[in-house]
């Protein structure tokens, strides 16, 4: 893994002297710590911060090929990192890589954010209300894709927020489980934040931190280098744990295969 440079190390101090949070506070403290002690970069810029200050720099108008190498990460990530940034390039980026290419660029990216806003009143159009059955097949089929198929036991696997929060709210509202059926255990990887994660996964989901499992780290070697950093806060097992109810055990566990399969195997009525 590379070093981070002066540029971005002055993009990480702008994100984090804002005081967004303790945790991004936190972070740039331990990168003070060891990004001007010797650059000890494999336990300095955590991936949370290196994607705010990705953000930054695009921001400021920076190429992806400029800040993959400033934050030592590849360029889809940062792509990733900062797809909802309006990118004009600054004087620097034109004089780098030529007015014409930093132009072009520029145009792709403003059609980028047209073609997001208009694809998002068309969805907004085309979704409109949710009734309760439609929020139940949603959770279900979700159910279906990341659920583990399995007769005994009820987990909910994936990496988005916004999804673990909904089928956390599914299998309440839905299913019927109560609060504190629902577990959480992290799979994280050896470069994250261990205790920076958890608090993401709390507040994203409103799970309590005495509800989660330890956490499994992902020791594995032959991961490729491209994908280091896309799960900085790892991804949630959410699992409903009986509590001593049957219906929340194995008898829940079979009653969602068996929705799983009935709807899989019902054909439309169109």
């Amino acid at each position: 893994m590379g070093y981070p440079s002066i540029t971005a190390t002055r993009a990480i101090k702008r994100v984090c002297c804002r005081g967004r949070n303790n945790v991004i506070q936190a972070s740039y403290n331990t990168i003070q710590t060891f990004v001007f002690d010797s650059y000890m970069y494999t336990i300095g810029v955590t991936k949370i911060t290196s994607k705010l200050a990705a953000i930054e720099l695009r921001k400021a108008g920076h190429s992806y090929s400029y800040i993959a190498l400033q934050l030592a990460v590849s360029k889809s990530t940062v792509s990733i990192w900062t797809s909802s940034v309006l990118y004009v390039p600054n004087k620097e980026t034109k004089e780098r890589i030529g007015k014409a290419r930093a132009a072009s660029t520029a145009v792709k990216s403003l059609q980028k954010q047209k073609s997001l806003e208009s694809a998002k009143i068309e969805a907004l159009s085309d979704l409109g209300l949710l009734s309760q059955r439609d929020l139940f097949l949603l959770g279900l089929g979700l159910y279906i894709g990341e659920g583990i198929k399995s007769d005994n036991i009820v987990r909910f696997v994936n990496a988005h927020s916004l999804t673990v929060a909904f089928m956390i709210r599914w299998f309440i509202e839905a299913v019927g489980v109560r609060n504190d059926n629902i577990w959480i255990r992290l799979h994280l990887y050896p470069d994250t934040d261990v205790d920076a994660a958890h608090t993401f996964w709390i507040k994203e989901t409103g799970v309590p931190r005495v509800r989660f499992y330890s956490p499994v780290i992902d020791k594995r070697t032959d991961k490729k280098a491209k994908k280091r950093g896309k799960l900085p806060h790892g991804t949630a097992n959410v699992t409903v744990k009986s509590l001593g109810e049957k219906r929340f055990g194995v008898f829940l566990a079979r009653k969602l295969m068996a929705l799983s399969g009935l709807a899989l195997a019902k054909p439309s009525r169109d």
